[in-house]
C-alpha cells in the first residue's frame, strides 16, 4: 500500500472521558480529506477505558505502550511507528481545532521546513480560553529558559500541535531522551542541531482546564530537563551523525 499523506498521531492517557468525541472529530476530517489520512492513538498505558473505547472505532490505528511512561515516550513511539509522508500529533483534547492542520501544513509545505509548529504567542487574539494568570505567565518564563539553554528562538515550544516531514525529522525522534511533558524543547533542539528548518504558525486554542500538567511539579522536572539537554549537548552525548 502507498504510504499516506498525513498521519495524525494522538497521545492518551486515561483520556476515556473525553477521547471518543476527539476521534468522531478525527474520523470526520479523514473522511473530508481529498488525500489519505492515518489516523493513530498511541495509549501510554491507562487504566480507564481508554483502550476499549478507541477500539471501537476500526478506522484508527491503536499503538500500544507496555506501560505508562510519559508524553514525550508516547508521541516518539507514535511518530516512529507512523507511515504518512508528514506527521501530526495533536492533544487528545483538541485546545487546538484540528482544522488548523490545514494551516501548519500550507505553511511548511510552502517554506519547505522540517516542522511546522502551532503557536500560542505569535497571535494572542486567537486564543479564545486562556489559561489561568499563573499558567499564563509561568508558560513566558519558560519560554526564556528554553531560549536560554537551548538557543531556540521560538516563541511557544508547548503549544501540543505539530507537523513534522516524517523521513527529515526521523533522527530528532530516535535520539529524544525526556519521556515526560519537557520533550517538545529537546525535540526541537535536535531537530535544529541537525540542520532541520523549524517554522511558528499562529493558531486558535482554548485551555482545557482537565490538563494532565501539574504545574509545579511538572514544571520543575521541566527546568531539569533543559538542564540535561545543555549537559548532553556539552559532553557531546547526542550523535554527531545526523
Amino acid at each position: 500500500m502507498p504510504e499516506p499523506f498525513l498521519s495524525i498521531v494522538v497521545p492518551a492517557y486515561n483520556e476515556a472521558r473525553r477521547i471518543r468525541d476527539t476521534l468522531e472529530k478525527l474520523c470526520h476530517i479523514q473522511a473530508s480529506k481529498p488525500y489519505s489520512v492515518e489516523l493513530m492513538v498511541v495509549d501510554d498505558g491507562s487504566t480507564d477505558q481508554t483502550v476499549q473505547t478507541v477500539e471501537k472505532f476500526p478506522g484508527i490505528r491503536l499503538v500500544r505502550n507496555d506501560r505508562n511512561h510519559g508524553k514525550g515516550f508516547t508521541v516518539r513511539h507514535g511518530v516512529l511507528e507512523a507511515t504518512g509522508k508528514y506527521v501530526l500529533f495533536t492533544d487528545a483534547d483538541l485546545s487546538t481545532p484540528i482544522e488548523e492542520a490545514d494551516k501548519l501544513l500550507s505553511v511548511l509545505q510552502r517554506d519547505g521546513a522540517d516542522v511546522a509548529i502551532g503557536s500560542r504567542a505569535l497571535q494572542r487574539e486567537l486564543i479564545g480560553v486562556h489559561q489561568p494568570w499563573l499558567r499564563e505567565t509561568g508558560g513566558r518564563f519558560f519560554n526564556l529558559l528554553v531560549r536560554a539553554f537551548t538557543g531556540l528562538r521560538l516563541h511557544d515550544t508547548q503549544c501540543g500541535f505539530k507537523l513534522f516531514n516524517r523521513n527529515s525529522t526521523r533522527r530528532a525522534f530516535e535520539e529524544l531522551r525526556i519521556e515526560g511533558f519537557g520533550f517538545d524543547p529537546e525535540l526541537l533542539f535536535l531537530i535544529e542541531r541537525g540542520g532541520g528548518r523549524i517554522v511558528e504558525v499562529p493558531v486558535r486554542w482554548n485551555d482545557n482546564p482537565a490538563t494532565k500538567v501539574r504545574f509545579l511539579r511538572d514544571a520543575a522536572e521541566m527546568v531539569l530537563d533543559l538542564i540535561g539537554i545543555r549537559w548532553r549537548s556539552l559532553t557531546g552525548t547526542y550523535s554527531e551523525h545526523h
